[in-house]
């Protein structure tokens, strides 16, 4: 895996456990579960977040303290 994804490196090794187990999780599930989606969304979550880490400034803002009420939340496809 951590030569396939780029992204796989830059998680520490409990990150990469975490991940693993997840992954293992979601596609040992009932098939009706739909697996396959939430693995696709497992990926993408650990993705993002090992992208984050990626970028030392990126990852320093993502671990400052926030605080109130961003407002509604808008997903998109």
């Amino acid at each position: 895996m951590t030569t396939a994804s780029w992204w796989v490196p830059r998680l520490s090794w409990n990150e990469r456990r975490a991940f693993a187990l997840e992954l293992v999780e979601a596609l040992s599930g009932p098939a009706e579960l739909d697996g396959e989606v939430a693995a696709q969304e497992i990926v993408a979550g650990w993705r993002a977040t090992a992208r984050i880490k990626a970028d030392p400034s990126e990852h320093a803002r993502a671990r400052e303290a926030t605080g109130g009420d961003f407002g509604e939340v808008r997903v998109s496809a």
